[in-house]
């Protein structure tokens, strides 16, 4: 599977668009890890397990988004896009979007 932020892929040309695929997830840290980045914020700095939080939750996202892609047949998403939204304290829903498509190799 081929995912790229580009509306194409170099060396293919795009033979079908079977539509849109997504891939989403909502998750939260525990309560402990949210007293910890509260105290973090008042120091300032990096507050490292939102981060991994977000890395680990953008990559599900991708990976559902895919699994979607691949139902419909696609050999690629292109236009891939991600994006954020909270959805309530101390919880954020990541998102994964594009266009899957069937491809053919350039001559």
């Amino acid at each position: 599977m081929i995912i790229v932020t580009t509306d194409f892929v170099p060396g293919y040309e795009i033979v079908e668009t079977l539509g849109i695929v997504a891939g989403s997830i909502v998750n939260s840290k525990h309560l402990g890890k949210d007293i910890a980045a509260a105290f973090k914020t008042l120091a300032g700095g990096e507050i490292k397990s939102y981060t991994e939080l977000l890395v680990e939750s953008r990559n599900i996202a991708l990976k559902r988004m895919i699994s979607e892609a691949e139902k419909l047949g696609a050999d690629a998403v292109v236009g891939v896009r991600f994006g954020s939204a909270s959805v309530m304290q101390s919880a954020a829903e990541i998102f994964a979007y594009g266009t899957a498509v069937r491809l053919k190799k350039k001559e």
